[in-house]
């Protein structure tokens, strides 16, 4: 698999074994592979450093906290803690590996930290891009099954009366945090991948719902698809 991190096949080949203490629909070998290929489109655009950026996306995920968790926010401090005991005992340079310490931290959405260098901001983004579209999209529903949640609301599934509920419902978490992300990605390259994924999952939405309830999406919303 090694192979599929190029040009830093070495970096892989030694990271891999700490890169996931387990594998589920979301987060897994290939979520790593996109991850990591989405960053490198980017960094292939926007610069920075190449090494410390494919370190930190092989080890972003390293700790597992489950979704819905209480210290589900500690997650990336957790991963970034375990990052830089394996890169010490390589005996990285300090100053490389808080680098890629700051920005496993900074990549995660519920630990709320800005990314302050280029790598952080190309790993969020490149993370954050596999949240939207039709990977975001078979991620959300395949993480609701597996704890346990449901499609969504058939009463209602806008959540026109009700609270926004995206542990019950799958259908809910495009309302609370997908369609939110395309607007805080941190740079150029970033946001316009992102504002296309945007536009797939409004689709699908669309679509879903008309599928569900018989509600008619715009005309032509259909014509840029």
């Amino acid at each position: 698999m090694a192979d599929l991190f190029a040009p830093f096949e070495r970096l892989a080949n030694w990271l891999l074994p700490y890169a996931l203490e387990q594998q589920d629909g979301a987060h897994d070998d290939s979520h790593l592979v996109r991850v990591f290929n989405n960053a490198m489109r980017i960094h292939a655009q926007e610069g920075g450093d190449g090494e410390i950026l494919a370190a930190a996306v092989l080890l972003h995920d390293c700790v597992h906290v489950e979704k819905n968790a209480p210290h589900r926010a500690q997650a990336s401090r957790l991963a970034a803690d375990k990052a830089s005991r394996l890169l010490n005992e390589a005996h990285w340079p300090d100053i490389r590996i808080e680098a890629v310490a700051h920005a496993i931290v900074s990549h995660s959405f519920s630990a709320n930290q800005p990314p302050q260098s280029l790598e952080a901001k190309i790993l969020q983004d490149a993370d954050r891009l596999d949240a939207l579209g039709f990977i975001g999209l078979a991620r959300t529903f395949a993480i609701a099954g597996r704890l346990g949640g449901q499609l969504y609301d058939h009463l209602d599934p806008c959540a026109e009366r009700r609270p926004l509920d995206d542990r019950r419902y799958a259908l809910d978490h495009f309302a609370t945090k997908l369609f939110k992300l395309a607007d805080g990605f941190q740079t150029a390259t970033g946001k316009a991948m992102a504002r296309q994924r945007h536009e797939r999952l409004q689709l699908f939405h669309a679509m879903f719902l008309e599928e569900t309830t018989g509600a008619k999406p715009e005309s032509n919303f259909y014509l840029s698809f």
